[in-house]
């Protein structure tokens, strides 16, 4: 954990991953994070594996450096007690839609009525000014809507999900620089501030831009993609034991590729040379890649890549991270002993603060772990806490 954020108090009332995620990440930074659970726990307790019915791997992976309060928002005392909370508090982070949090009492104008310069910023699927603003979102329809399935299609032209759940950390990295801006602005002019960062319109940005390509233009210049991404010989390349990338770049890239490979004549073509020729070629220069990489093994292209700066990697497969000589070097596996789940692995935070030294990383929380020590630090009286969760409108962990 770094200690770049430290200061900023955080409640965290999102769920599940795009969320969480971001908060994580804000943790990771150093601001102090409470998530706000339902006392019956963020439903993403329950993805397996796990060691116990608390939580499961998918929770591990983005609630550490967190801790967590258990409050009915549904009950009038306990949407009291959150509302208490925002008076302590300097950002309001949700990935709900804004009429359930208006449901709730818990919307922007509430919050800021009890704290004048809050920020407040969400995640929503959808912005809340198209027709799609009341629309349910998940990962799998946000690839599906904004184009990405399809641009994932299979040879057969089958489009096909990433199998990783692009949408929602896509809509994470985006709501963290939401709440980054909102601290910046506050620090000029000391307003409260509600940003929006929906998840649709987030991916479609990071999308489109590359594959906006040709409709850049008006009248359009062609349709959408990016040509040398669209190159179904844009692979990876089967080598006699495995599977490589092979990307030469430039024309100094190729160059040193084609003159490898034997083929020199075609090192100073205008093909090879002119960056625009060169792009319109693209399918011609990544056939000879697929035509010579089974002529050696990956170490041998690996040696012999390297030692001309051509730019390649090896294909891993996710269990290969684990012994990546350089994640090893960078400690980006680490070992967390959780009070409850054992020894478990994290991942730690890529960023890094030059010259300065980290602290531990916080596990994930137990369902209600802080909820007693954070009521008392916002001004609850132990008989006030007893109350709350003696009428269940919160939950202590035991």
């Amino acid at each position: 954990m770094l200690d770049l954020l430290r200061g900023l108090r955080i409640l965290d009332l999102t769920t599940v991953v795009l969320g969480p995620y971001a908060t994580q990440m804000l943790g990771d930074l150093g601001a102090e994070v409470l998530k706000v659970e339902p006392p019956t726990g963020d439903v993403f307790r329950a993805v397996r594996p796990g060691r116990s019915d608390a939580m499961g791997a998918g929770f591990l992976g983005c609630n550490r450096n967190k801790k967590s309060i258990a409050l009915d928002l549904g009950d009038t005392a306990g949407r009291e007690a959150f509302l208490r909370l925002v008076e302590t508090a300097d950002v309001v982070v949700h990935n709900m839609r804004p009429k359930s949090a208006q449901k709730l009492g818990i919307d922007f104008e509430v919050c800021r009525a009890r704290n004048p310069a809050i920020l407040y910023c969400y995640a929503s699927g959808f912005g809340q000014q198209g027709p799609y603003a009341d629309e349910p979102a998940y990962d799998d329809t946000i690839q599906a809507v904004s184009g990405l399935a399809h641009l994932n299609a299979d040879s057969d032209g089958t489009p096909r999900f990433l199998r990783t759940i692009i949408a929602d950390k896509v809509g994470g990295l985006h709501l963290v620089i939401a709440v980054l801006a909102a601290v910046a602005a506050r620090q000029r002019d000391g307003a409260a501030r509600c940003i929006e960062a929906p998840m649709f319109e987030s991916l479609v940005s990071f999308l489109m831009v590359e594959q906006l390509a040709g409709m850049s233009f008006e009248p359009p210049l062609g349709g959408t993609g990016y040509e040398r991404l669209n190159s179904p010989y844009r692979k990876p390349f089967a080598t006699r034991d495995g599977f490589i990338s092979i990307l030469p770049y430039t024309a100094t890239h190729w160059a040193r590729f084609l003159e490898l490979v034997g083929h020199d004549e075609l090192a100073g073509d205008r093909r090879v040379t002119d960056s625009v020729e060169r792009s319109r070629n693209i399918d011609m220069l990544y056939e000879i890649i697929e035509a010579q990489a089974p002529k050696r093994t990956t170490d041998e292209w690996m040696t012999l890549l390297r030692a001309r700066d051509v730019p390649c990697a090896r294909v891993n497969r996710l269990g290969d991270l684990f012994e990546n000589e350089h994640l090893k070097e960078v400690g980006m596996f680490r070992p967390l002993e959780h009070p409850t789940e054992g020894r478990t692995l994290s991942v730690r935070t890529p960023f890094r603060d030059i010259g300065r030294t980290s602290s531990p990383d916080r596990a994930a929380p137990s369902l209600g772990a802080d909820t007693c020590s954070i009521l008392e630090e916002a001004g609850f009286d132990r008989a006030e806490i007893a109350a709350l969760i003696a009428s269940g409108a919160a939950r202590a962990a035991t």
